[in-house]
C-alpha cells in the first residue's frame, strides 16, 4: 500500500511527466512518419519506373521493413489513448472519416505488393501497381490533413490547411523515399532518383512556406507561437537540413542525405508540436495539463514506457542490421 500511495502522491522523481508525454507522443509520430515515410515515398516513386526489374528492386527495398515500420502508428495511438484519453476520444470521433481514410490507404498500400507478386499477366500487375501507388500517396496525404486539422482545431474534414499540409507530407515522403532508395539501390536507378529528390524537396519547402503563411494570416492567435524561439529555430533547421540534403545528394553522400531527410521529418513534427503547445486539442479546449491522466496511472505508464521503448528500439536495430546494404541484382519482394 505504501508503494501505491507513493506512486499516487506525485510525479516520479518530480519530473514534468505531462510535458514529457507530450514530447514522447510527437516523437513517436515523427518515428512513424520517418520510417513509414520512406515506404510511402518508394510507393510514389514506383509510378515513375517502367522497367519491371527496377520495380522489383523498389519492392525488395521496403519488403523487410514496411510492416514493422507501421508499429509506430500503433504505438502512437496507444500512447495517446493511455496518456491523453480525452484527446484520443475527441480527435478520433471528430475526424473519424479521415481515420478510416488513413486506415483504408494503409490497407491498400500493404495489400497491393502482395497481390502484385501473385500473378504475372500485364493487366493484373498494372492494376495492383496502380493500387500500390494510390495507397502510398493517399496515406501520407490523409495523415497530413489529420495533423493540420488537429493543430488548428478544425472541425471540418476538408480544409485548405489540411490540403496544403497533406501535399507537404506527400512531398516529404518522396524526399525520404529517394534518400532511402539511394542507400539501397545501385547503377542507373540510383542516379535517376537524384532529380526526383530535388523536385520533391523544392515542392516540400514551397508548401511549408504556404502552410506557415496561411497560419499567420488566418490564425492571429498563433502568430506569437510562430515567432517563438522554438518554432523559428526549427524553421531555420529545416532550411539548413534542406541544404545538407541537396549537397549530400549531389555528392552521393547517401547516409548524410538519409540523415538530413530524417531531420526534416522531425523538424516538421516539432513545428506542429510547437504550434500546439500548451494546447493539445484546440477544438476541445484541452491543454496538456488538463488532458493528462491522473498521477497514479501516469506514473505506472511512465515506468512501462521506460521498460518497453528500449525493447522496441532494439527490435528495429536488429531488423535494419539484418537487412542492411544495397539490393542485389535479381532480388525481389
Amino acid at each position: 500500500m505504501t508503494d501505491v500511495a507513493s506512486l499516487a502522491g506525485g510525479p516520479l522523481f518530480g519530473l514534468p511527466l505531462a510535458e514529457l508525454w507530450f514530447v514522447l507522443l510527437f516523437f513517436i509520430l515523427a518515428m512513424f512518419l520517418f520510417l513509414d515515410g520512406f515506404d510511402f515515398g518508394v510507393g510514389a516513386l514506383f509510378a515513375t519506373r517502367d522497367d519491371e526489374a527496377e520495380r522489383e528492386q523498389l519492392l525488395a527495398a521496403i519488403g523487410p521493413f514496411w510492416d514493422g515500420n507501421e508499429v509506430w502508428l500503433v504505438v502512437f495511438g496507444g500512447a495517446m489513448f493511455a496518456a491523453f484519453p480525452a484527446v484520443y476520444a475527441n480527435l478520433f470521433s471528430r475526424h473519424y472519416l479521415l481515420m478510416f481514410a488513413i486506415l483504408g490507404a494503409l490497407i491498400l498500400r500493404g495489400l497491393a505488393p502482395e497481390m502484385y507478386e501473385q500473378r504475372h499477366d500485364e493487366a493484373w500487375k498494372r492494376w495492383w501497381g496502380r493500387a500500390f501507388v494510390v495507397g502510398s500517396l493517399t496515406a501520407p496525404f490523409f495523415l497530413g490533413m489529420f495533423t493540420a486539422n488537429w493543430m488548428l482545431g478544425e472541425t471540418a474534414t476538408l480544409t485548405v490547411s489540411g490540403v496544403v499540409v497533406g501535399l507537404a507530407v506527400v512531398a516529404l515522403t518522396v524526399v525520404d523515399g529517394v534518400a532511402f532508395l539511394r542507400l539501397k539501390t545501385r547503377g542507373r536507378l540510383r542516379a535517376d532518383l537524384r532529380t526526383a529528390g530535388y523536385r520533391a524537396l523544392a515542392a516540400y519547402l514551397a508548401l511549408v512556406v504556404v502552410a506557415l503563411g496561411y497560419v499567420a494570416v488566418t490564425r492571429p492567435a498563433l502568430r506569437s507561437a510562430l515567432s517563438s524561439p522554438v518554432v523559428v529555430a526549427l524553421v531555420a533547421v529545416t532550411l539548413l537540413l534542406a541544404g545538407v540534403y541537396a549537397v549530400a545528394t549531389r555528392s552521393d553522400r547517401y547516409y548524410a542525405a538519409f540523415g538530413a531527410a530524417a531531420g526534416l521529418v522531425f523538424a516538421l513534427v516539432g513545428i506542429v508540436a510547437g504550434l500546439l503547445y500548451p494546447s493539445i486539442d484546440p477544438a476541445g479546449g484541452l491543454t496538456v495539463e488538463s488532458a493528462i491522466v491522473s498521477t497514479l496511472p501516469l506514473n505506472l505508464m511512465s515506468i512501462g514506457a521506460a521498460l518497453l521503448l528500449p525493447l522496441i528500439f532494439g527490435y528495429f536495430v536488429v531488423l535494419y542490421s539484418a537487412f542492411s546494404g544495397p539490393i542485389e541484382a535479381g532480388e525481389a519482394y
